[in-house]
């Protein structure tokens, strides 16, 4: 009898704590330097190979763009682990670019994420599901979203691809909607980033593309028609859209992408209380459809990064 064809990898990467969300939405969001390292070497022992990383201002939450910021948790992971580490471009729409790309210019990791277009970037739905607030710059932040733009012009991601990409830096590249692989194809076919592509597909912000399985399967299907087999897919799903969202990727040959960024929930009225947790679900989805989770060195392969030997930190 032949034996079994070896089971495929699934890359979990987790989101540890974002600007999307702000901490007095759930008591359990990682703030400081030492929350932020201890929630992504727990996300990463529940089984997460990338972990996706912003930094907080300790005193009152607000997102943090400075490199010194960021140092003190991107030491304890590395020293910690060997996951793979993802720091953010992305920042918050209110900083500029050269804000966002500083970490990333200094500390050269092996991943950085980029976001493939400007967009509306609606937050201020939350304004009626949330009526106190415990830090007077979170209430303005939400609201203010129905007038700002989350600038990426090609401009702009031309000079993060290309700061990053003589470091050596792989990039997830954020795609909030279809118009978004294009821009990621027109890149493409100046040679400015080079394949493997690691498309992370975002579902389910107001502003970019739902959280229907068609929008999923819509996504996917344009990727497929766009990269072929040059490129990674992966999935996040917005708020109750995670699970169900990261369910169907797998289902279709797809990674995922979990946290408390991108939700604070595990399940109907649930919160989580750590990021191991949603990894912990993510797991159970892959497991139970008989696949196995990447390990971080078999993401580098997946992925072509150049190895945690060779970042800035």
């Amino acid at each position: 009898m032949a034996s079994p064809k070896a089971s495929r990898k699934v890359v979990i990467t987790c989101a540890v704590t974002g600007a999307i969300h702000t901490p007095t939405m759930s008591p359990h969001l990682p703030i400081t330097a030492d929350e932020i390292a201890a929630a992504a070497i727990g996300a990463h022992e529940a089984g997460a190979a990338i972990v996706h990383l912003h930094a907080r201002d300790p005193k009152d939450g607000r997102p943090d763009q400075r490199p010194e910021a960021f140092e003190p948790f991107l030491r304890k992971i590395k020293q910690a682990c060997d996951v793979v580490i993802n720091i953010t471009t992305g920042g918050a729409p209110t900083m500029t670019v050269e804000e966002r790309l500083k970490p990333c210019a200094l500390f050269k990791p092996e991943v950085a994420s980029l976001n493939m277009g400007s967009m509306n970037f609606g937050l201020f739905p939350m304004l009626s599901r949330y009526k106190e607030f415990k830090h007077e710059w979170e209430r303005p932040y939400l609201a203010g979203s129905d007038d700002r733009i989350f600038k990426n012009t090609f401009k702009d991601i031309e000079n993060i691809l290309d700061t990053c990409r003589v470091n050596g830096t792989r990039f997830e590249v954020e795609c909030y909607d279809i118009g978004h692989l294009y821009t990621l194809r027109h890149f493409a076919d100046r040679g400015t980033i080079k394949p493997p592509f690691f498309i992370q597909s975002v579902f389910g912000i107001l502003g970019g593309i739902g959280g229907h399985p068609e929008d999923v399967a819509h996504m996917k299907r344009t990727a497929d028609r766009l990269f072929g087999d040059q490129y990674i897919w992966s999935v996040l799903g917005a708020g109750r859209n995670q699970m169900p969202i990261a369910a169907q990727s797998v289902a279709l040959g797809g990674n995922v992408r979990v946290g408390l960024e991108d939700s604070l929930w595990i399940g109907p009225g649930q919160l989580a209380e750590t990021n191991a947790q949603q990894v912990r679900a993510a797991r159970q989805v892959i497991e139970g459809l008989g696949l196995e989770v990447a390990t971080p060195d078999q993401a580098r392969a997946l992925l072509d990064l150049k190895g945690r030997d060779k970042v800035a930190f």
